[in-house]
């Protein structure tokens, strides 16, 4: 038998103060997010924005619904909106904040598994780390240098590669 370790490297600032300029403008960004949630059942609203290659900056925030399971979490908003609006294009950084009328926002929370599934195949498919800041309305912040680490032993697409072929099993259905 043999053990083997999992670290989460990451960095903590006391407070955006102490970040740099682009990366407090992109919490600062993710905190203005905030505003464009629906969140009248769980009043948690959740904001994130990102900087992207080409220079553009996208925000997204959470949907909520009657029917619990159809909302949609923030970090999947700006994937959706940055996969549709620039296809192809990496996101260099992203922020998640956070602001409920039920918790304090004095910091840091993570995104959920399923967000985690979702930004680590965005990560695998566009090939590109994406530096995930995460801070509340005030309070520390953490700095993580992708968001892989989130997500150790993780299911990705070479998971579903066919023994005989090395094709996936994407592929293969796509020729039926």
């Amino acid at each position: 038998m043999k053990k083997e370790t999992f670290a989460l490297v990451y960095e903590v600032y006391d407070s955006a103060e102490e970040l740099s300029k682009e990366d407090a403008l992109l919490l600062r960004k993710a905190q203005d997010a905030v505003r464009l949630s629906y969140a009248p059942y769980s009043h948690f609203h959740v904001g994130t924005a990102a900087l992207l290659q080409n220079g553009e900056w996208i925000e997204g925030s959470n949907q909520e619904n009657a029917s619990f399971p159809v909302g949609i979490c923030s970090e999947r908003v700006l994937l959706s909106v940055a996969s549709s609006r620039y296809p192809g294009v990496p996101i260099v950084a992203m922020a998640v904040s956070y602001k409920s009328d039920l918790v304090s926002s004095n910091h840091p929370i993570s995104p959920c598994g399923l967000c985690r599934q979702t930004l680590q195949e965005y990560e695998l498919r566009l090939q590109h780390p994406i530096r995930l800041i995460l801070g509340g309305m005030d309070g520390k912040v953490w700095v993580l240098p992708n968001t892989s680490q989130l997500l150790p032993l993780s299911f990705t697409s070479d998971d579903l590669e066919i023994k005989e072929t090395g094709e996936s099993i994407r592929q293969n259905q796509k020729r039926v």
